[in-house]
């Protein structure tokens, strides 16, 4: 992941030079290139329709967009755009910005979101799992499909790891998950899912 240092953006400069660009997000005013691979969009077009599959058998109300931007409230420069994210339907009318841009000021509609780790792993392990827990998001999942966190994040040797951050008194619980071991979501209690079934071929 690269930096981009020289110059600060306001939330409006970003969404005006690249919030349709998704190789960009905004932290703190600071341009974070993700710089997505084919294997990095393979698992997050994984995770997504595996997702999907379970909304669509639960018969819920819910969606995942393409491409869209979280603007938490007490953050005024900051865009934060997840692999994948999960909407409530009935919730989209009461967000200002979602019919001129796919941009989410109201947390309280968001399901769940996911990460699939690259080069700005510090971001998936520390700064996200504070954000998304300020938002009160019930459910994070974060897909490090290289083994690329921190030692103290991923445990060592490093390998492959899938975690489910639940949200418990404005908390997230950590779970961890191997190649080989079944993946437990409390949002999609019937999920069959395993971090193998996501691998990049």
């Amino acid at each position: 992941m690269t930096y981009t240092p020289h110059k600060l953006f306001s939330f409006e400069q970003f969404i005006a030079e690249h919030g349709d660009n998704p190789r960009y997000e905004l932290i703190d005013g600071e341009l974070r290139d993700m710089e997505p691979t084919g294997p990095h969009e393979e698992v997050s077009g994984s995770i997504a329709g595996r997702i999907y599959v379970e909304i669509l058998r639960s018969n819920l109300n819910w969606l995942i967009p393409k491409a869209c931007l979280i603007k938490p409230p007490a953050a005024e420069a900051t865009a934060l755009r997840p692999d994948v994210i999960v909407l409530d339907k009935a919730g989209l009318n009461n967000e200002p910005l979602w019919q001129r841009e796919p941009i989410i000021c109201n947390s309280n509609i968001i399901k769940l979101v996911a990460e699939v780790v690259s080069t700005n792993w510090q971001d998936d392990y520390a700064r996200k799992v504070e954000e998304y827990a300020f938002l009160d998001i019930p459910e994070y999942w974060i897909i490090d499909f290289r083994g690329l966190g921190g030692l103290q994040f991923i445990g060592n040797p490093k390998q492959p790891t899938f975690t489910v951050c639940q949200l418990i008194n404005n908390t997230y619980h950590q779970q961890q998950y191997r190649l080989g071991d079944a993946i437990t979501s409390y949002l999609f209690p019937n999920l069959q899912l395993k971090l193998d079934d996501v691998m990049p071929s």
